[in-house]
């Protein structure tokens, strides 16, 4: 089964894309290796475990158990030279010390933001923990990033992690299974496939919360990245980071990225929207029809060679640029983590979907399935 990368427009590196196929499955060979070893424990005492997965050229991903980190992430530069190009810490204690970034993170019961903390489901208003100023992110006061998931090494080279949400959890209804599986391709890609099933209707959103930096990670800022999203438009915020319901056209705006641009040439402009978001924290709606994987960002690093695709069956993605990393967070190898030292490509649905009738539906009805599938693809240039 193969389907064509969507680009929905008439824009450079997009449109060249649009050329090739995306095997979803056959080709796509999982990671020929996968160790594991201790990562230490949590507060409450529950192990945690590090799992590494290699391919046959030298990529490598290293996940934890706990939250579903993506803890590390090593590509090869243009030279061949490896880094790792995902923000985070070197120990368990840095990412129970610091849970604010969600680095590398599974998030959800909902990823982003739900406006007021509360929403309507079959005429059940569902009050949610307000960690957000009044409003809900990343699924509340301990979402899935907070979590303990359980293991499995797949026969393939796959890594499977498994969560029971009960109902009520985090104010949400319903009995939530999620599956998550890892897959670290001969193609330098790290597959991403989300699964839930649930005993009552609720609402859904899962997404990876990982900060690139293509150079390294503490390696710098990302402004100098040059960003590429398919997308003909955004959805706009009010105060709060919450879409307003308008999906506004981005010609002619600073949320442009149509063709390659660099992330920082107009993250600085007086634009009403950047200032609300301190640079660009806004979902963009991607150029698509149905779910199929197709192509939602590209971002090549220069310097390095680097290039990141992004693939996604979502019909959104969030691009935020670190606007709230500050410098006082020190992550690997004691490297401070100062604003936009890393971006973020959140695929996803919208954020505040359910109280937003005509944004695509969020809602998994009792006895149905989701899915999902993100795929981070690696090259050089």
């Amino acid at each position: 089964m193969a389907a064509s990368v969507s680009t929905g427009g008439e824009e450079g590196d997009l449109r060249k894309a649009s050329t090739v196929l995306i095997m979803i499955a056959g080709t796509m060979a999982a990671a020929t290796k996968i160790g594991q070893s201790d990562f230490g424990k949590t507060r409450d005492g529950a192990p945690v475990r590090i799992y590494t997965l290699t391919n046959k050229n030298g990529v490598e991903a290293r996940i934890i158990n706990y939250g579903g980190i993506v803890v590390s992430l090593k590509t090869p530069d243009r030279n061949g030279a490896m880094a790792d190009v995902v923000l985070g810490f070197d120990s368990l204690a840095g990412y129970l010390d610091n849970p604010g970034p969600h680095f590398g993170a599974l998030v959800g019961r909902y990823a982003n933001r739900i406006g007021h903390a509360r929403f309507t489901l079959n005429g059940v208003e569902y009050k949610l923990a307000q960690n957000n100023g009044e409003n809900s992110l990343h699924g509340g006061t301990r979402g899935f990033d907070k979590v303990v998931w359980t293991p499995r090494e797949l026969p393939d080279g796959g890594l499977e992690l498994t969560y029971a949400s009960k109902d009520g959890e985090e104010g949400y209804p319903g009995n939530l299974k999620v599956t998550v599986t890892y897959h670290l391709t001969d193609a330098n890609e790290l597959r991403i496939d989300y699964a839930a099933s649930t005993d009552k209707d609720t609402v859904v959103n899962l997404t990876n919360h990982s900060y690139f930096n293509l150079k390294g990670a503490g390696a710098g800022d990302i402004l100098g990245h040059l960003m590429t999203l398919n997308a003909d438009r955004y959805t706009p915020v009010d105060a709060g980071l919450i879409p307003t319901g308008e999906l506004r056209d981005v010609t002619g705006t600073p949320f442009d990225f149509r063709k390659p641009t660099a992330i920082g040439a107009r993250i600085g402009q007086n634009d009403e929207q950047l200032k609300l978001g301190k640079g660009y924290d806004h979902n963009w709606v991607l150029n698509k029809r149905g779910n199929a994987l197709s192509l939602a960002a590209r971002v090549e690093e220069t310097s390095s060679g680097r290039v990141l695709e992004v693939l996604t069956t979502e019909p959104g993605i969030q691009f935020y640029t670190g606007n709230f990393l500050d410098g006082t967070i020190k992550g690997k190898g004691g490297k401070t983590y100062a604003q936009r030292f890393g971006f973020c490509l959140e695929t996803q649905h919208f954020p505040d979907s359910p109280n937003k009738p005509k944004f695509p539906t969020t809602v998994l009805k009792s006895g149905a399935q989701f899915h999902s599938t993100t795929v981070y693809r690696f090259m050089t240039k």
